[in-house]
């Protein structure tokens, strides 16, 4: 039986063979290969970040040396990986039965595109001094094409899973979570995250005017490029919604599902630029580019902390509500008092009661701005009855919502451990099944040994129920063989029945296939018919 963790591994093995299965076995669940490619895919896509703000001649000037070890640190990271993947090529299975491993790793399209990633940096260094070999940098583009170790595996993954299924199920299955997305979702997700991050990055640096003026046409390619990605991405949710059961009917399914919050939020990141480059000769429109900051609350599509969040409001609603209230109630009241203690004396800050509503918020919420200040008597002693009630008021509806956010945490992590027990029926957990686990963790934010606990605890209470079946413990059935004899007569009881009462064509039918039962049960079947078949004989006999 070959380890499927790092608890089951042998001890003494041999040091490539623990460093394969630690690194790099795809069979081994808890091993650091997934981190270890993540890791890789994020160095690479630093390294095309990097290459593009090369072609920046004011910030490559100024961070010259910095570009350069950056460019060093990849290299030996790259080279590295190279060696390493070359030194275990041995226990690869997809090399170990080829006469040479190595040499057959060597020049596989994998290896061939690692040595081109750090083939330009050797060749300059080997070279003779004085050659113009900047024409090699250009082949560092050959680490993006790293990713192609990630990235070709999950699309195969991705056509076996959707082998016979339409194309728009196939786009469903790449945007919404699904057991039929595979790898290839978490990828699609990803890279919707990296470009929502480098795009709210962009809108934020472009407000820099020195940056501004340096990266113009950047910026602009960049918006361009986010925008046709997040239009993509809005097309293919809006296409493909109709495939969830929720959204079935092809117009009304996808008018509910236009007007859900996510997929407002998701219109509201690419609007403006829509707006702005159709209507920007009849209207100043440059106001709206503000509005691509909401490209940021895209990133609550793939944290469940904001449905918890939710969840939790709508849980403690009536709490926070006479809490707000209160507040409301306060402010309202002190607003008033402070209009009539200090209007004579400051007509200019509290001229009026809406007016004095921004001094009460204020002094209730312990701010305190300092720009609008009592001076009477009367005010000052509202200020501070203010300031003291506002410590507690105010912290009243923040502590109602943080037990509450605690308390849903827990709720929906019982209801995760409920569906393991239930996935635990019988007695494994399928590959389907643990992408449910693994989407259910990341919206909880779970830890891998949390889930691990979580499963632990699962199969203990799966185990004890299990014990317990049939009223009767197992530690009791081996100390009282009296009991256990009572119930193997109890047992053997029920059996007898079920054949004397069950449809004997029809079970001989199930018993004779031999994926349904086993020979032991088919044997005990056959002594049981024939007991049955005594017994009826000899009654009409008699």
């Amino acid at each position: 039986m070959f380890p499927t963790t790092l608890a089951e591994l042998p001890p003494n093995l041999p040091l490539r063979r623990l460093i394969y299965c630690w690194m790099l076995d795809p069979g081994i669940k808890d091993n650091l290969r997934a981190k270890f490619d993540r890791n890789i895919a994020i160095l690479i896509i630093a390294n095309m970040l990097a290459m593009l703000f090369e072609q920046v001649p004011v910030i490559y000037e100024s961070y010259k040396t910095w570009f350069h070890w950056f460019d060093m640190f990849s290299l030996a990271v790259f080279s590295v990986e190279y060696l390493l993947r070359l030194y275990l090529a041995p226990e690869d299975s997809e090399f170990s039965n080829a006469r040479f491993p190595r040499l057959r790793y060597v020049f596989s399209l994998y290896a061939l595109i690692d040595l081109a990633a750090i083939l330009p940096f050797y060749a300059a260094f080997f070279m003779a001094q004085g050659a113009d070999l900047r024409i090699l940098r250009i082949l560092r583009l050959m680490r993006l094409f790293k990713l192609f170790r990630v990235l070709i595996p999950a699309i195969q993954e991705f056509r076996v899973l959707n082998r016979g299924r339409t194309f728009r199920q196939q786009v469903y299955a790449l945007v919404a979570p699904s057991e039929f997305g595979g790898k290839l979702h978490s990828i699609f997700d990803m890279f919707i995250v990296i470009w929502v991050m480098i795009s709210v990055v962009a809108v934020v640096m472009e407000s820099v005017e020195s940056v501004y003026r340096v990266l113009a046409l950047e910026f602009v390619i960049l918006d361009a490029v986010a925008v046709s990605i997040f239009t993509a991405e809005y097309l293919m949710r809006l296409y493909s919604c109709v495939e969830n059961p929720r959204y079935k009917h092809w117009l009304a399914g996808r008018y509910n599902y236009a007007t859900t919050p996510t997929t407002v939020i998701d219109f509201l990141a690419i609007v403006p630029f829509f707006l702005e480059a159709l209507l920007h000769h009849l209207f100043d429109l440059r106001f709206l580019r503000v509005f691509r900051l909401m490209r940021l609350m895209k990133l609550t599509r793939y944290t469940g902390a904001t449905q918890t969040l939710l969840n939790a409001m709508k849980r403690e609603g009536p709490v926070i509500g006479a809490s707000a209230f209160i507040m409301m109630l306060l402010v309202v009241l002190a607003a008033s008092l402070g209009y009539l203690f200090e209007h004579d004396a400051q007509p200019e800050k509290f001229e009026n009661i809406p007016q004095s509503i921004y001094w009460s918020v204020i002094t209730l919420a312990s701010v305190g701005y300092g720009d609008i200040s009592p001076v009477t008597p009367g005010g000052r002693i509202i200020t501070v009855v203010l300031a003291l009630l506002g410590i507690g008021i105010f912290a009243v509806p923040a502590a109602v919502l943080s037990s509450a956010f605690n308390d849903q945490l827990r709720i929906d992590r019982e209801k995760m451990q409920e569906e393991l027990y239930k996935m635990l029926e019988d007695g494994t957990i399928s590959e389907d099944e643990q992408s449910t686990i693994d989407r259910e963790a990341a919206r909880l934010n779970l830890s891998a040994d949390e889930v691990q606990r979580i499963l632990d605890r699962a199969h203990r209470q799966h185990a004890e129920d299990k014990k317990q079946r049939g009223g009767i413990p197992y530690e009791l059935l081996q100390e009282k063989p009296r009991i256990a004899l009572e119930q193997f007569r109890l047992l053997l009881g029920q059996m007898k029945q079920v054949t004397a009462l069950a449809d004997r064509q029809k079970l001989d039918e199930l018993l004779a296939r031999a994926d349904e039962t086993t020979a032991l049960e088919r044997q005990v079947w056959q002594q049981l018919t024939l007991e049955q078949d005594r017994i009826a004989a000899a009654d009409r006999a008699s």
